[in-house]
């Protein structure tokens, strides 16, 4: 029974391969048929849009060059124009170069310095006319609002709280810093510095207290309340600028610009150099000359 089913199974198998031979034969049979046809076709269509392609590239090139033919006096113009603002670039760094390198020679550090202190202690005379307290009355109620403020009484100016003290301070401090232009007057800078830290100390021990003191303004208005105006952080800044003006003179800007070559000498003049060993010392010190008495022995002396 094994067998006969081995046999089945046979026949089956060979008939299937033989069905399916048959149909691969019929399937390149067709496909032989239909190549030549579906050539010609795919070569009439190449050909067509072969054609259509040099018709559309022709339309377009006729296209560009008409509206190149166009456009060129603006392109031209334009050219021109970047040109022109080229070469004004040019004069105007050119003109910036040449100002920058007379400035440099005029303005030196020293006298930048200078003009720093003189610009920081006449704002300091100009904030002593400033007001820099004023009381504000009801400011509870103008809490939510942006578009208006609160009225304000009791404005008073530096001069009411220390007087013309400050002004005197101001003077002093630029006539050292115009002073100190001089060469051998470094020790200025230390009293420049002195006076803006006393103006430093003035304006936090005596300004800020009374300028945040309400005084008889809280018992004439219910929510009544002291605040700082623009003139009490104006003098606090020209103090400022004369304490740092100070210090940069103290420091001694350099007067020699360093650049790459000049970092390297100086770093070659601070290296230190290898100290010779003994032996090439001993080489090259020179032997002392011996006379006959020296070099006879102590016996024959």
């Amino acid at each position: 029974m094994i067998a006969a089913v081995r046999r089945r199974i046979g026949a089956v198998l060979l008939a299937a391969g033989k069905r399916s031979r048959q149909l691969d034969r019929r399937a390149a049979g067709w496909i032989e048929r239909l190549r030549p046809p579906l050539a010609r076709r795919l070569t009439k269509l190449r050909a067509v849009a072969l054609r259509l392609w040099i018709r559309v590239w022709r339309l377009a090139s006729r296209l560009v060059r008409a509206v190149g033919r166009r456009l060129r006096p603006l392109a031209v113009l334009g050219l021109r124009a970047f040109s022109r603002l080229e070469r004004v670039l040019l004069r105007a760094t050119a003109l910036a170069t040449r100002a920058a390198t007379a400035l440099s020679a005029v303005i030196t550090p020293r006298r930048a310095i200078c003009a720093t202190i003189v610009a920081s202690a006449l704002c300091l005379i100009a904030a002593q006319f400033v007001e820099y307290r004023s009381v504000e009355v009801g400011q509870a109620a103008y809490a939510g609002l942006t578009a208006a403020e609160p009225p304000t009484v009791g404005a008073e100016t530096p001069r009411d709280a220390h007087s013309y003290l400050l002004i005197p301070i101001a003077l002093l401090a630029a006539i050292c810093a115009v002073l100190a232009l001089r060469p051998g007057r470094r020790g200025l800078g230390r009293v420049v510095i002195g006076l803006g830290v006393l103006s430093i100390a003035v304006i936090l021990l005596v300004d800020l207290p009374a300028g945040l003191d309400t005084g008889a303004q809280a018992a004439r208005f219910s929510g009544a309340s002291a605040v700082l105006e623009e003139g009490f952080y104006a003098q606090l800044a020209a103090a400022s600028g004369l304490v740092l003006g100070g210090l940069l003179y103290y420091a001694r800007p350099c007067r020699i610009p360093i650049n790459l070559s000049g970092r390297a000498a100086s770093a070659r003049r601070r290296r230190r150099r290898r100290r010779d060993s003994s032996q090439r010392k001993a080489a090259r010190r020179p032997l002392p000359r011996r006379n006959g008495a020296a070099s006879a022995p102590a016996s024959q002396r």
